[in-house]
């Protein structure tokens, strides 16, 4: 958690040189960033990008930074089409515009987490796993768990898998674009209480990303083809920007209960 030394958490570190070397040289359709030269609507330009115009007007450090933001937002639509989450990214955006570095909380977030959790029913879900451990560990005649079983839990998690969000529905709702993979994650069981017939487990899962961009992800050209990751490397690592990237937190407390088996 809070791992600010990360690669992706870098800003503000590369020259118009450095930039150009790893192939952002058409960045925007609408203002070049180099020149702060605005480029006038052409009706050929797309987010896949095919270069600039001849005609154009200076603009100044700020109007070149609100146009690529607006422009950031703009493009993000188009992985962002449908679902209550879809606002996010957006949020996000202009979020990494004013609040220099601070991290990102929204309730649409912990909710995301909580229904991946909830919704995922595979041999491999953390959820599922836990209540097995559960289970087949309980002593229920003294109504405890016992201590000599905790690695059945640490292996529960360990062996399972963490939620992120890189489903193929995720690719369309905005949550894949908006955290995708996840940075870190805690798995918390806050309290298990049992009585003669059944239990009751509350477990806290606490997740956090990074919304930031490092050297790997804009060589991949998979990523670097869209206009939209390379507006973003460039407000985040150009040393004439440098938007700082930030934390983005989401946690939920979900319940697990079981019943003793004759």
């Amino acid at each position: 958690m809070n791992d600010h030394s990360a690669s992706d958490m870098r800003y503000g570190d590369l020259s118009e040189a450095q930039l150009k070397a790893l192939r952002l040289t058409d960045v925007s359709a609408k203002v070049d960033p180099y020149t702060l030269m605005k480029i006038p609507e052409t009706g050929f330009a797309t987010t896949y990008g095919f270069g600039l115009s001849d005609r154009a007007e200076k603009v100044s450090k700020q109007e070149c930074i609100n146009i690529l933001f607006d422009e950031f937002r703009s493009l993000a639509k188009s992985f962002a089409l449908y679902g209550v989450y879809s606002h996010l990214i957006k949020e996000m955006i202009t979020h990494m515009q004013h609040n220099k570095g601070a991290s990102f909380r929204d309730p649409s977030l912990d909710q995301a987490l909580r229904q991946h959790i909830l919704q995922d029913n595979s041999r491999n879900s953390t959820r599922l796993l836990l209540q097995r451990a559960f289970d087949i560990n309980i002593n229920w005649k003294e109504r405890m768990y016992p201590e000599n079983k905790k690695n059945e839990l640490t292996d529960a998690i360990i062996f399972g898998r963490l939620p992120k969000f890189d489903r193929f529905k995720d690719s369309f709702n905005g949550m894949g674009m908006t955290v995708h993979d996840t940075w870190a994650t805690h798995i918390t069981i806050q309290s298990l209480q049992i009585n003669e017939h059944s239990y009751r487990a509350l477990v806290r899962y606490k997740v956090q990303d990074h919304f930031g961009l490092d050297d790997v992800d804009i060589a991949n050209p998979n990523f670097r083809q869209f206009r939209f990751f390379r507006i973003w490397f460039v407000l985040q690592r150009y040393n004439q920007f440098g938007f700082r990237p930030f934390m983005t937190d989401m946690e939920t407390v979900i319940e697990l209960k079981g019943e003793r088996k004759k």
